[in-house]
């Protein structure tokens, strides 16, 4: 038997065989296609956060500059409903039953009530935030080929933009939540005049939609809803040994 050993042709055993076919079929296509349909989502859930933090954006700027932030209220008896009264953040408006309109800018700065001045900060910060945010969030978007070789930094400046998108979506919904406060405030205030009674304008609803667009999409900013953003390579269990090596031959 030992004799005829030797003219037998080489072979090799089947649980290396095997191992290695396994590990080259369960280790390379799974982890390639889950890393790619991982990435994708990420993008995707960055490009969802951008464009509502983008059109929050928009609508405080417009919020910033409309002039119905507050309306002269038509409540009560003995209104005289022949004109609209409206104000602003940087002027006031009246409007004739004719469809005229006149508007005159505020003139002096430190004249304003407290309420206004603090809510053009309040406002302009936001604003401000928001501009800076965009910028760092396109560098680190997972759509941008902005520092693509260095993920893990990408990820981070990402988080960092849907931060201070968050922050800039607060400073928005103070102010108008606090300059809403001070209308119904003075709304139910018995000692205000009926004629100098004034309801929400329609700044107020623009600037809270917008405040809630640009909190929601930080928050998806700042979502990492896979842990591979780490750079680290997927974990799978060891494939199944068919045999221990060198005891199956063909």
């Amino acid at each position: 038997m030992c004799r005829y050993s030797n003219l037998l042709p080489h072979t090799k055993p089947l649980g290396t065989t095997s191992r290695k076919v396994e590990e080259l079929f369960f280790s390379f296509p799974l982890s390639s296609s889950i890393f790619s349909n991982q990435t994708m989502a990420n993008a995707g859930i960055q490009l969802l956060g951008f464009t509502l933090a983008f059109l929050g954006f928009i609508g405080s700027i417009a919020s910033t500059v409309m002039v119905e932030w507050k309306a002269s209220s038509f409540s009560g008896d003995n209104i005289i409903t022949a004109q609209a009264m409206f104000q602003g953040l940087w002027k006031s408006c009246v409007s004739q039953s004719t469809g005229q309109v006149q508007c005159k800018v505020y003139d002096s700065l430190l004249q304003l009530p407290g309420i206004v001045q603090g809510t053009r900060g309040l406002m302009l910060s936001s604003i401000l935030l928001c501009f800076i945010s965009m910028m760092v969030c396109v560098v680190g978007m997972r759509c941008t080929t902005c520092m693509a070789d260095q993920p893990e930094q990408k990820d981070k400046v990402a988080l960092a933009g849907g931060v201070v998108f968050i922050i800039a979506g607060l400073l928005a919904l103070v102010g108008t939540s606090w300059y809403g406060h001070r209308i119904a405030q003075e709304f139910y205030d018995p000692f205000t005049p009926t004629n100098s009674r004034y309801e929400f304008g329609s700044a107020l609803f623009v600037g809270w939609g917008a405040a809630c667009l640009i909190i929601i999409g930080g928050g998806f900013l700042c979502c990492n809803c896979s842990s591979q953003s780490s750079g680290k390579s997927p974990r799978y269990p060891p494939p199944r040994s068919t045999g221990p090596p060198g005891k199956d031959f063909v």
